[in-house]
């Protein structure tokens, strides 16, 4: 993988200083981690151009055998590059109603060709998740992760997984990539709920109307989009893997909840 000019980080010369490529410093980043960090990831955090998380900044400082305030100072010293700099600019649209949210993560998922992050145990909208397996059956080389906070609150959603399971074995390889990835992160974890490709994403939001769950929300333009796709790898870092139809049934009867009408 080729490196962008005038990105001299001292994470990229820790890492060269080693006689290490990009490729490498990956691999063993994840034994350390247990992660599934890439090169790409890599080149992005030495260049700036995406800030590294807690879980990855602790493995990067034991592999370089440096302090963190050094390997990342290029990083903090950003107003969180290219993210910060846009302010609100990352919003294209406030979604006040809830057609027009499920829309949106509707056509986040159409829309998805690389990445398609899905985070949160509580979607049961019937067209969203059909547009998931959609896009999941149709792009094989679209690495779709999906992160549970907890067993599935819906009997909705512990189908769509298995059927997700049924569509792609989680143990497939595309380019060197898994591109299927269901897990259950730690129970002390705070819920999230968010959809992201690589381009868009959409954030539920609670009802700007009343009581009525999360039925508003905000689409979100590509900077912001990236992030939370990186949000949901480093998430399933730390995650339990769901790989067998079995598993998704086992968490199914441990949790129910009562749903509300903005619950997605």
């Amino acid at each position: 993988m080729s490196e962008l000019p005038g990105t001299e980080s001292a994470l990229r010369r820790a890492r060269q200083a080693q006689g290490l490529t990009l490729e490498e410093a990956a691999g063993r980043l994840n034994k350390i981690t247990r992660g599934g960090a890439d090169a790409s990831q890599l080149s992005a955090w030495e260049s700036g151009r995406k800030r590294t998380g807690a879980k990855n900044r602790r493995g990067l400082s034991r592999l370089y055998r440096e302090r963190q305030e050094v390997l990342f100072a290029h990083q903090d010293g950003q107003e969180s590059s290219v993210l910060g700099a846009a302010g609100t600019g990352v919003v294209v649209r406030v979604l006040t109603r809830y057609t027009e949210l499920v829309e949106a993560m509707v056509e986040v998922a159409v829309e998805a060709h690389e990445y398609l992050v899905v985070t949160g145990s509580r979607s049961r909208e019937k067209s969203y998740l059909a547009a998931i397996e959609n896009a999941v059956a149709q792009q094989p080389d679209l690495v779709h992760y999906r992160v549970l906070y907890g067993p599935p609150r819906h009997a909705e959603l512990a189908d769509h997984l298995v059927r997700l399971l049924e569509l792609r074995d989680p143990g497939e390889r595309r380019n060197g990539v898994r591109t299927l990835r269901i897990g259950v992160v730690p129970q002390s974890a705070m819920e999230q709920h968010f959809v992201a490709s690589e381009s868009a994403a959409v954030v539920p939001l609670p009802s700007f109307h009343g009581l009525e769950g999360f039925d508003c929300g905000v689409l979100l333009g590509r900077e912001a989009a990236a992030g939370l796709v990186q949000h949901g790898r480093e998430a399933l870092a730390s995650a339990r893997a769901v790989e067998t139809a079995e598993a998704v049934r086992a968490l199914r009867g441990r949790h129910g909840m009562p749903h509300g009408q903005g619950e997605i």
